[in-house]
């Protein structure tokens, strides 16, 4: 079975990096944001999206976005920890011969970097992320790349803390388990489509294999 990852929420809590360079991106435009509880919505979703939400007007969105990577791309994205029992599970997936990706709206590069800081790049075939300008940012997209490059497997799922991994993953009609210790909304998940809802890894571990018993 091919297995999708999303990376931000799903395999390492990088809120603390994310949201303090969304503080940083928002002081700039004088939108001052002090707990920053309420920018946990900029991880996951792509950050075109995120930014007019919070009063930045469209026309200056690239900006804001300048200024994000600006402190992002140096000090940021080290802000970061995998979750717990996160590389037990993908050790355990691998072992069993399921191939992993991870699909990500993060930039590649940028994602590449830090799973290889963590030592879990081993465990992944391909890690395929958004493009650098608004080409390819979108969940929908970065799916539809990892696709065209690997080709489609017979069973494939996704596996998100998001409503967009969900919507994403179900423009290929490819099916998502929802995880319940991310950034997203569990009731969004569901509403959006999410085939099952995980609480820890060890759940996401039996609910996978029971989709790769379907298969």
């Amino acid at each position: 079975m091919v297995i999708l990852f999303d990376l931000d929420g799903t395999l390492t809590d990088s809120g603390e990096g994310i949201t303090k360079c969304a503080q940083l991106a928002l002081n700039y435009f004088g939108i001052h944001i002090e707990d920053r509880m309420q920018l946990r919505c900029f991880v996951g979703p792509p950050l075109r999206e995120s930014f007019p939400k919070f009063g930045v007007p469209e026309n200056r969105v690239e900006e804001a976005i300048t200024v994000f990577r600006s402190r992002y791309l140096t000090v940021g994205k080290f802000e970061n920890v995998p979750y717990p029992g996160i590389e037990t599970l993908l050790q355990t997936l691998k072992e069993q011969g399921h191939r992993l990706y991870v699909a990500t709206s993060k930039p590649e590069s940028t994602a590449v970097e830090i799973l290889n800081k963590f030592e879990l790049s081993k465990y992944f075939i391909r890690i395929c992320g958004a493009s650098m300008d608004s080409g390819r940012d979108s969940k929908e997209a970065v799916i539809a790349y990892l696709l065209e490059l690997e080709g489609r497997a017979q069973k494939t799922v996704m596996v998100g803390d998001t409503a967009f991994d969900v919507i994403g993953a179900a423009a290929h009609k490819i099916p998502t388990i929802g995880v319940s210790w991310g950034y997203g909304d569990v009731d969004e998940m569901r509403s959006s489509g999410a085939c099952a809802i995980a609480n820890t890894p060890e759940e996401l571990c039996n609910l996978l294999m029971q989709e790769a018993e379907k298969a």
